[in-house]
């Protein structure tokens, strides 16, 4: 796989000579494997999938051109060995993704191994791969996109007030799973009123009135990859309050999504849509960044934020999610997937974002 080669022409000398790979979606992107649990190993010229009984044939079909070793009991039982095999005497290990329990483990098992050997903590560095995407990875996502567009527009043609929060969720994801959605990537959030003060609020079974604003957000995921979106609604007459500040969001968005481009820090991409909601008043209201990838995990790199370090460069998916939040009102965030293409941004989502619902047709 070309991504197993991009991870080993990063493995500078004096580093690690092997590298012991558990997090999930890292496992995945390396090797093809889908499966929960397993632990990948990779040398400068091996591959080995080492997973148990469970996933031994599902291995064989998803990790083509690698190694399938099948494994019984902790790491103790096997990882001396296979390091002893391979030769490996500095072992890199994911620092962000292995628990303290199992890093001790590895450090016992350093010690007392019959070929002794150096844990190397790495950061980042299957990560910093996962940014860039490729066609087949693009296009996934694209798909996961124009699930999303689809499902809130057929949601947004039957909202009204009286239905629950919980109900209007439960709804959204029907139509997400039957319009080809996997797994979803996230629980989605639908919240209303007050509760649309809260960036990450949990459904509820508070019903939804009209003249309060409803933020929906939600992602569908397609061959592993995930779309992420948010909307936000009020139902039957409109507030000057929600106009003023609906607007405010919509104008720092489209001018982010109208002016960043390749080579364009992260940074500089927040303060783009920062500035407009600082000048508008409300810059204490919009505490997050305004954005995150989008990939195998709903948030992974590039960070769209104050404190990103991170360059947009072509091939980047990612999300532009400007919003405010107002305590004991409400709250307005409109977000879209994107991706930059020869230098330019292109947006991957393309759902309505008009808030206002003046007439339910129920379907």
């Amino acid at each position: 796989m070309q991504s197993l080669q991009n991870l080993r022409n990063k493995l500078l000398p004096g580093g690690p000579d092997g590298l012991l790979i558990g997090s999930s979606p890292n496992r995945r992107y390396l090797s093809g494997f889908r499966g929960s649990a397993g632990w990948l190993l990779i040398t400068p010229s091996e591959a080995l999938l080492a997973v148990d009984f469970r996933y031994v044939e599902q291995a064989k079909q998803e990790a083509t051109g690698l190694e399938i070793l099948h494994i019984s009991g902790g790491l103790t039982a096997w990882l001396p060995g296979l390091i002893s095999k391979l030769r490996i005497s500095r072992l890199g290990f994911e620092a962000d993704h292995l628990s303290y329990s199992t890093y001790q483990t590895i450090v016992q098992l350093a010690k007392t191994a019959a070929l002794p050997f150096k844990l190397l903590p790495v950061k980042n560095i299957v990560e910093s791969l996962r940014m860039l995407k490729d066609k087949t990875e693009l296009a996934a996502i694209e798909k996961a996109c124009k699930i999303a567009d689809e499902a809130i527009r057929d949601l947004a043609a039957r909202l009204q007030a009286g239905a629950s929060e919980k109900q209007v969720a439960w709804d959204l994801e029907s139509l997400l799973r039957q319009k080809g959605s996997d797994t979803l990537p996230f629980e989605i959030i639908v919240a209303s009123g007050p509760n649309a003060a809260l960036p990450h609020a949990q459904p509820s079974d508070r019903l939804i009135c009209e003249g309060e604003t409803v933020i929906i957000d939600f992602g569908a995921r397609c061959g592993g990859y995930c779309s992420d979106m948010t909307r936000t609604f009020m139902i039957g007459q409109q507030t000057e309050k929600f106009n003023t500040v609906y607007n405010i969001v919509l104008g720092a968005q489209m001018t982010a999504l109208s002016v960043i481009e390749k080579g364009m820090s992260a940074r500089s991409a927040d303060g783009l849509a920062r500035g407009m909601i600082e000048n508008a008043g409300y810059a204490e209201f919009f505490g997050h960044g305004l954005g995150h990838g989008v990939g195998l995990e709903t948030h992974e790199s590039p960070s769209i934020g104050t404190l990103s370090d991170d360059i947009l460069q072509d091939d980047m998916a990612f999300t532009i999610e400007p919003g405010i939040y107002l305590p004991g009102w409400g709250g307005v965030r409109i977000e879209d997937t994107v991706t930059i293409t020869e230098g330019r941004l292109r947006t991957l989502t393309h759902a309505s974002k008009n808030a206002h619902i003046r007439e339910v047709i129920i379907s």
